[in-house]
């Protein structure tokens, strides 16, 4: 047998680091080929780490949070037969092997029960700690791996919940559905859903990850922004009915939201208020204004907020626009968006969808000056001369920063956003 040591490659984009955001491992385990190590993120993309070899894992790098150098050994595995190259003939260096929760092993259901490995040598400096073995449930050890992303493994956590006990809808994988199917109707199948009476221990939860990514460009951008924020009331009855025409003529074109229509009054107006579609360089002390609006848009996701970046939305139409939501929202909460894709916005949109919201105050996404937040629409009667009507409102946010952009600048480009979208033949017309 033979020691394989698995060097983190070179993900790209020049970086000299990534940190572990996810085990799928642990010691003792035994893995097959191309099956799935761990989850490593740069500044904004996650890389699957795959196993070139078969064998039992006797060594991991770190903890999930860990940052780990491009180059460094981040697992070692004994493998079956002699490893040409990359297997490690002299002694490894000694790693932190750790234990992960419950449910994070992927053990084939086919492999034959493994040997248990033999303890890595000891260092003369620095002593490993002894892997966690696995601790059998009451009913005994379960077969299959519980198959969840780490945000549904860190609510049902959080709620008390029991992955074993919950059973996807889909597949194997255990989505956030299943854990609100579990909570509403498992009483009725003898489960015991929390309840706010029913104390839980307090559970510290380390920052890592996508989570400490926002949590770090937050703080950066409340220190270094003088943020503002402007809220108008706008009139979007004759915006939806032109919607509901749209939509109801669309052929086999995507189906069409706000997000894409506010879109284009965008785009519209911003020639004409180019402090708003801009970036600031502060430690250089540069304003650029962009001539052309590439939109960021804050998209959830279970890792957290991301925001992809749709190109040029200037040169796209309403189906071109809705079109690229789509794409780029889905790829963002699968985890494939590009890098490319999650950087080099001018200008951001964020939305709460259905939570609506009569107002918000977005922060702005550094180095960009400017965020808007379109608010719940909602019907309410209004004075129209003498008569009452029923309208369809909506409140639209922006946040700007005061160091470029002035409080009345942000005024008239909202109150010009306002007249296209509450007359939005405009918004075709050239």
């Amino acid at each position: 047998m033979a020691r394989f040591s698995f060097r983190l490659p070179d993900i790209g984009e020049g970086i000299s680091e990534a940190e572990i955001v996810a085990w799928h491992i642990k010691i003792g385990d035994r893995v097959e080929e191309d099956q799935q190590l761990a989850d490593m993120m740069t500044d904004k993309a996650t890389v699957e780490m795959e196993s070139p070899v078969a064998g039992i894992v006797v060594e991991l790098a770190g903890e999930v949070g860990d940052q780990i150098p491009i180059g460094s050994t981040l697992v070692v595995i004994e493998t079956d037969a002699e490893v040409e190259a990359e297997a490690t003939t002299e002694t490894p260096s000694p790693l932190e092997g750790r234990g992960l929760g419950e449910g994070t092993a992927q053990v084939p259901e086919a492999a034959e029960p493994a040997a248990e490995p033999s303890p890595p040598p000891a260092s003369d400096t620095i002593a490993p700690e002894q892997p966690l073995s696995p601790t059998p449930s009451p009913e005994g050890e379960r077969e299959k791996p519980i198959l969840a992303s780490p945000a549904v493994r860190e609510r049902a956590r959080a709620l008390g919940i029991d992955l074993h006990e919950v059973k996807p809808a889909e597949g194997d994988r255990i989505r956030h559905a299943d854990l609100d199917a579990y909570l509403r109707y498992g009483a009725a199948q003898g489960y015991h859903a929390p309840h706010a009476s029913r104390a839980r221990d307090d559970q510290p939860v380390k920052v890592i990850g996508m989570r400490r990514r926002i949590a770090e460009n937050m703080a950066a951008a409340k220190r270094h922004i003088p943020h503002f924020t402007y809220v108008e009331e706008i009139d979007v009855t004759a915006l939806e009915a032109l919607r509901g025409d749209l939509n109801a003529n669309r052929g086999a074109r995507p189906k069409l939201t706000m997000l894409p229509l506010l879109i284009v009054a965008i785009c519209r107006t911003v020639p004409d208020f180019p402090m708003i579609n801009a970036r600031y360089d502060d430690e250089a002390g540069v304003v650029t204004r962009h001539g052309r609006v590439h939109l960021g848009m804050a998209t959830q996701t279970d890792a957290g907020l991301m925001v992809p970046v749709i190109r040029d939305a200037q040169d796209k139409n309403v189906w071109q626009l809705a079109a690229e939501i789509t794409r780029l929202a889905e790829a963002a909460r699968t985890g494939k968006a590009k890098s490319e894709e999650l950087s080099g916005g001018t200008l951001t949109v964020t939305s709460l969808g259905p939570l609506g919201g009569v107002a918000t105050t977005p922060v702005i996404n550094r180095p960009e000056v400017a965020i808007i937040g379109p608010n719940k629409i909602v019907e309410r009667p209004v004075f129209v001369g003498d008569d009452i009507v029923r309208a369809k409102l909506m409140n639209l946010s922006i946040s700007c920063d005061h160091r470029v952009v002035d409080g009345w600048d942000a005024a008239s480009f909202v109150q010009a956003l306002k007249k296209l979208l509450e007359t939005p033949v405009l918004l075709f017309a050239d």
